[in-house]
């Protein structure tokens, strides 16, 4: 029959020299505490060294393991520090001791996976470790992981920021538009950040003059940043970011006109949201104004907006580019004002928004992941630190392999 030693042996996974010693069970504090040790004359091989060595003297360490069924469990673990031929002592540590002292690699793969999806208080709470604990495995993986990553493949980017505080706290992301993976993330939305972005690029293998495409929206800092540091790309101005500015200026012409119109009011979201994505009662609220073209200038403004959709769906850069300067010369023409503006900004960025013709590249899961990153902070009650922030990104939207580091830690999808 197997003792309960063997059988907690087989269940941890130790090998020769590897034992069970001893079990002790705390049924008031509902911890299993196991102790772990090796067998005597055993010698040890460490990396970097061709032989086995002698153990010079131990140290005991406490590691947080797996829970017992309902209860804490604990592996107390005999180390054994060999003595190296030059006289060094070194101390030893078996394959499934953790990275962060104090834990076991399968306990970290469970931080791990449970921050991709939870709040670090929340996980700190299930677990019963402190919140610092539980971000300090997190960043130590992501720091590691973002290391080891390879990027000299990386040739078309897509950038963006997020708020990271009320206010006019930014950090800029930077992802890897094939890989549709967040690679670099910096304080605020400076021309800086793009800089920072091409010497962290060139410490991962890759070259800031292999980036061909850079889908950005129209920032002034954006876009001198990526000419500067970024000589070979070609600047795709996001369709989305553009319908985006013409959405705000149908409502900034509703906001006036509803003044002296009241009949406007409560129309915003009707006019706003994706004409396809409107309930039945919307749609037909929508009908209604569609037939006030002549009278309303939120009308025409919403078929400005509209107008503007189609042509940026155009697939020749030629025609698309025409027909962005004919909408313009309309739009110039016409009483609404907050169009206008939209009109200008289309004319000074033409090239950049034509170019959405051939590259079709967009920031559009950017701000899906944008979105991820706002709930989740909303979820832990903000995250005060940018180095809090950066782990939090790159655990939801790096596709972080952290397999290379722990066996136990699942491979992102």
């Amino acid at each position: 029959m197997v003792g309960t030693e063997q059988l907690f042996e087989t269940a941890l996974g130790l090998s020769d020299p590897w034992f069970v010693r001893s079990i002790r069970f705390d049924v008031d504090n509902k911890t299993l505490t196991i102790d772990v040790d090796f067998k005597s004359g055993s010698r040890f091989a460490l990396a970097g060294e061709n032989e086995e060595h002698p153990v010079h003297d131990t140290q005991t360490q406490r590691l947080r393991h797996l829970n017992f069924f309902q209860h804490e469990c604990f592996l107390e673990v005999r180390l054994p520090r060999v003595r190296l031929p030059d006289g060094g002592v070194r101390l030893v540590k078996p394959d499934w001791v953790g990275h962060l002292s104090g834990f076991t690699l399968l306990f970290e793969a469970l931080i791990l996976s449970l921050c991709r999806e939870m709040p670090f208080l929340a996980v700190a709470r299930i677990v019963n470790i402190s919140w610092h604990r539980v971000h300090a495995i997190c960043k130590k993986y992501v720091d590691d992981a973002l290391t080891q990553a390879d990027r000299s493949s990386e040739t078309r980017i897509a950038v963006d920021e997020t708020s990271s505080q009320k206010g006019h706290d930014y950090v800029t992301l930077v992802a890897n538009a094939q890989k549709r993976q967040v690679v670099f993330v910096a304080e605020g939305k400076s021309s800086d950040t793009i800089k920072a972005y091409a010497e962290d690029l060139k410490m991962h293998g890759g070259l800031a003059e292999n980036i061909e495409e850079v889908s950005i929206d129209m920032s002034k800092a954006f876009i001198k940043g990526v000419k500067e540091n970024l000589p070979n790309a070609r600047i795709t101005f996001d369709k989305f970011h553009v319908v985006g500015h013409a959405s705000k200026a149908v409502d900034q012409t509703r906001r006036v006109e509803q003044k002296t119109d009241p009949t406007l009011k409560g129309l915003r979201w009707t006019i706003l949201k994706n004409p396809e994505k409107l309930k039945a009662e919307q749609r037909s609220d929508l009908e209604a104004l569609k037939t006030q073209m002549v009278s309303k200038r939120t009308a025409r403004a919403w078929l400005y907006r509209e107008q503007l959709r189609v042509i940026l769906d155009r697939k020749q850069i030629h025609v698309m580019r025409r027909a962005l300067q004919q909408w313009c010369t309309n739009v110039r023409r016409s009483l609404v004002e907050p169009m206008k503006d939209v009109a200008a900004m289309i004319l000074a960025h033409l090239e950049g928004i034509v170019a959405w013709a051939r590259t079709r590249q967009t920031n559009g899961f950017l701000e899906a992941i944008n979105g991820l990153f706002q709930a989740a902070k909303r979820r832990a009650r903000g995250y005060g630190r940018f180095s809090t922030m950066r782990t939090v990104i790159f655990l939801i939207a790096g596709k972080l392999d952290f397999s290379r580091l722990n066996p136990y830690a699942y491979e992102p999808t």
